[in-house]
């Protein structure tokens, strides 16, 4: 339901994490896979800087978060595509702080695309959304992290970058360069005590990932639901995943208590990758 906040594991007051006070940006704030971090990091008490491209949905998720866990919530809309957007989300959230602890790299996936005739123009707003994003977040975030020699970054990938998926080439592209530079920040950053991970979710069921099984639908003329039993039927775990099971990961990734865990893109997809390393 909108506004409920479910309650994963951490919800549930078994391990304190550290994040009391800590002050993260979430991009993507308002709904989906962002949401879902956002949930979670403000239920450790995480004072947040949300982002999204809709004021209007931003404003609604900034008061259900405060209203449920009594955290302050900063929302700033802006299209994350755009430097001068990101720019204008790590400038408002340090005026605002004083701050800044945690940045969870999350932006909307690029549009779907085939290997053999994907526009240049496709490709372009691709680049823009899933490769340039990503470098551009970790530029602009390091130097206030670098200030108190304590930094979580965090980016939100997709299981492309271990197995293809069937018309998201773009994903796949654009994110294995997300991964090189997230390696390579992670090597310069790491004696500032910053640390530099990815997750890789899977089949986690939000708003995008039904949009996908719907033009899947279409194009081979199944029912919606015989397609998503379908992929539910070949995870291992026998279901799709919930958006607070890769917030919850992301929340541990982002504490005090990931203090040697970095450099590396964790997968979020209940078994389904079947890559062994």
């Amino acid at each position: 339901m909108p506004g409920e906040i479910s309650g994963g594991f951490y919800g549930k007051g078994e391990m304190d994490l550290g994040l009391k006070d800590r002050v993260a940006i979430v991009g993507g704030g308002s709904r989906g896979l962002g949401r879902a971090c956002a949930d979670s990091l403000a239920r450790e008490g995480t004072k947040l800087a949300i982002c999204g491209r809709n004021p209007e949905d931003l404003a609604t998720a900034a008061q259900e978060i405060r209203s449920s866990t009594g955290v302050d919530v900063l929302a700033v809309p802006g299209d994350l595509s755009q430097l001068k957007d990101i720019q204008n989300l790590v400038r408002q959230t340090v005026e605002n702080f004083g701050r800044l602890d945690v940045l969870v790299a999350n932006s909307g996936g690029p549009p779907e695309g085939r290997a053999v005739d994907t526009t240049e123009e496709t490709w372009d707003c691709s680049f823009q959304m899933a490769l340039s994003f990503f470098i551009r977040m970790g530029r602009e975030a390091v130097p206030h992290m670098k200030k108190q020699s304590w930094g979580r970054i965090v980016n939100i990938l997709a299981s492309t970058v271990y197995q293809p998926i069937d018309n998201l080439v773009t994903s796949g592209v654009t994110r294995m360069g997300a991964v090189a530079y997230a390696k390579s920040l992670a090597d310069e950053v790491g004696r500032d005590n910053i640390l530099v991970n990815n997750v890789a979710p899977g089949f986690l069921m939000t708003d995008r990932m039904r949009h996908i099984f719907e033009i899947r639908s279409q194009e081979t003329g199944q029912e919606l639901d015989s397609v998503l039993q379908g992929r539910a039927s070949s995870i291992p775990v026998g279901r799709f995943g919930r958006p607070e099971e890769l917030g919850d990961l992301v929340a541990f990734l982002s504490s005090d208590k990931n203090s040697y865990t970095t450099g590396t893109t964790i997968l979020v997809d209940g078994g389904a990758v079947r890559s062994v390393m």
